[in-house]
C-alpha cells in the first residue's frame, strides 16, 4: 500500500498513477507517521522517483496534479532502509512541500543544511556530496578539486564522505553508540546554496536535539558507558576526526542540569571514518579518565559478538560504492579491538596503539601500523595480481593499505595478523 499526503486531510491511501514508478510502501509503520490533521498554505506538488533504488523497501510516492514534475522539489532514497529512515524522509518531504527552505549551517568546512518542520523544529541535516570540503560546489570557498581526488584527509576521497556517514549508521548495531538514523538521498530542486537542474546526492541524518557539544563541557560530566560506546565505534571504523564538536551532549526533557558522570553523548559526523589505508586517527576521548576504566561485562560481550566478516558483507551489499580497501581496514581494526579487549586492554590503551606519535616535530608510525607492516612484509606479492587489483592506491597513500593484496594474500595476511597480535597482547599482559 502506498501513502499519499492530502492537502487538507493528512495521510490517505491512493491508487498509483501511471507516472508513479515506485514499489509499494507497505513496510512503513504508519504509527510513525501519526502527524494529525495537516494543511498546507499553498498547493502541494511533491513527487518521488525511484527508478534504480536498491534494498530500500520503499520511497514516499505522492500523486501529481498534472503540472510539470520537473519544476518541484523532490527527495528520493538512494541507500538506506527501515522505518526510522522512511519516517525521516517523509518528514523532510512534508517540510519541503510546505515551503520550508533548508537553512545553511555556518559551522564546518562543507555545505550542511538543517531542515525544519512547519513548527520550526529541526528534523534533519543534509550534506550534499558536491559541497564537501574541496569539492567543486563547496559554499565556503574550499573549492578547486573534482570528485574522487584526495580530500582533506588524503585517505578519504572528495565526494565519498556521505557513504561513510551511512556506513557508520549501519555498523552501529542496535544503536549501541547512538549514531542517528542516516541515509543517502537524492534531492531535486531543493534550495541549497548552489541549485541547478541536476539532482544533488546527499547524506541525510536525523537531527539530534542537544544543549551543548562535548567541547563546551568538561569530560567529567560524561558517562563511562557513553564514552566507551563511542570509543568502541571509533576504533572499529578508524575514525580520523572524533573531535569534541561532533559528540553532542544529550538534551533530556524537563532537565536543564547536567549531572557529573551520567550525561550521555551522541556521535555525529562520520564522514572521515573507514579510510582507504591505515591513517592516523584522532580520538578526543583518548585521554579522558573514562577511557582508562576497564570495559564492563556488557561492553565486552558486545565486542566479542562483533563479526567483521559479516559486517564487511553488509557494507558490500548496502554501500557498494565503498571501496574494498576501506572495508579491509574495518576488518583489521575490528579484529584488533576484539583481541585487545580479550587480553584485558582498556579503551585508552587500544586507542594509543592505533595512534601515531609525534616527537621532535616528526611523526612515527603507530603500533598497529608497525604490526601490519611486519605482517604484510612477510607475504610475497604476486605482481600480476597487484596490477589487476582495483585502483585503490592512486590516492597518494601515506600509510599501509590492504587494497593491493589479492584474495589469497589477504586471507594469509589475516591469518598471520591474528596470531601476531595475540603474541603482542600477551607480551603486554606479562609486562603489566
Amino acid at each position: 500500500m502506498a501513502v499519499a499526503i492530502d492537502q487538507h486531510h493528512g495521510f490517505k491511501p491512493f491508487s498509483r498513477s501511471q507516472r508513479c514508478k515506485l514499489q509499494s510502501f507497505g513496510h512503513l509503520d504508519h504509527n510513525l507517521l501519526e502527524l494529525g490533521q495537516t494543511s498546507f498554505s499553498h498547493p502541494f506538488e511533491l513527487a518521488f522517483e525511484a527508478d534504480n533504488i536498491h534494498r530500500s523497501f520503499s520511497t514516499p510516492c505522492l500523486p501529481l496534479s498534472g503540472e510539470d514534475l520537473n519544476s518541484h522539489p523532490r527527495i528520493e532514497i538512494v541507500r538506506g532502509s527501515g522505518a526510522p529512515i522512511h519516517a525521516l524522509v517523509v518528514e523532510v518531504a512534508i517540510a519541503m512541500a510546505s515551503g520550508v527552505q533548508p537553512t545553511p549551517l555556518p559551522s564546518g568546512l562543507g555545505g550542511a543544511y538543517v531542515f525544519r518542520n512547519k513548527n520550526g523544529t529541526n528534523i534533519a541535516v543534509a550534506k550534499p556530496v558536491d559541497e564537501e570540503p574541496l569539492a567543486m560546489n563547496n559554499p565556503k570557498g574550499l573549492v578547486g578539486h573534482v570528485l574522487g581526488q584526495p580530500g582533506l584527509k588524503r585517505s578519504i576521497r572528495i565526494g565519498e564522505t556521505g557513504i561513510r556517514e551511512l556506513a557508520a549508521y549501519l555498523l552501529d548495531h542496535g544503536g549501541f553508540a547512538g549514531v542517528p538514523p542516516t541515509a543517502l538521498v537524492k534531492f531535486s530542486h531543493a534550495a541549497f546554496s548552489i541549485t541547478d537542474a541536476a539532482p544533488k546526492l546527499a547524506s541525510l541524518q536525523r537531527f539530534v536535539g542537544h544543549g551543548f557539544d562535548a567541547g563546551e563541557l568538561g569530560p567529567s560530566l560524561f558517562s563511562v558507558d557513553s564514552v566507551h560506546q563511542i570509543g568502541i565505534l571509533d576504533i572499529r571504523l578508524l575514525n580520523l576526526d572524533r573531535h569534541a564538536g561532533n559528540m553532542l551532549v544529550m538534551k533530556h526533557d524537563n532537565n536543564t542540569s547536567y549531572v557529573s558522570g551520567v550525561t550521555d553523548l551522541v556521535p555525529i559526523d562520520h564522514g572521515f571514518c573507514l579510510p582507504e589505508w591505515l591513517d592516523d586517527p584522532y580520538f578526543e576521548w583518548l585521554h579522558w579518565p573514562q577511557a582508562s576504566i576497564p570495559f564492563s561485562d556488557s561492553e565486552f560481550e558486545y565486542i566479542s559478538k562483533l563479526d567483521p566478516f559479516k559486517e564487511a558483507e553488509v557494507l558490500r551489499t548496502e554501500v557498494p560504492s565503498l571501496r574494498e580497501s576501506s572495508i579491509r581496514v574495518l576488518i583489521v581494526c575490528t579484529i584488533f579491538l576484539k583481541q585487545a579487549a580479550a587480553a584485558g586492554l582498556c579503551l585508552a590503551e587500544i586507542g594509543q596503539m592505533m595512534t601515531r606519535e609525534f616527537c621532535g616535530g616528526e611523526e612515527s608510525s603507530s603500533e598497529l601500523e608497525n604490526i601490519c607492516l611486519q605482517v604484510k612484509s612477510s607475504i610475497p606479492h604476486n605482481e600480476k595480481d597487484k596490477e589487476e587489483t582495483e585502483g585503490e592506491s592512486n590516492c597518494g597513500i601515506a600509510g599501509i593499505s590492504f587494497g593491493d593484496l589479492n584474495q589469497g594474500e589477504w586471507e594469509l595476511f589475516l591469518d598471520i595478523f591474528s596470531k601476531f597480535v595475540l603474541g603482542v597482547f600477551e607480551e603486554k599482559k606479562y609486562k603489566n
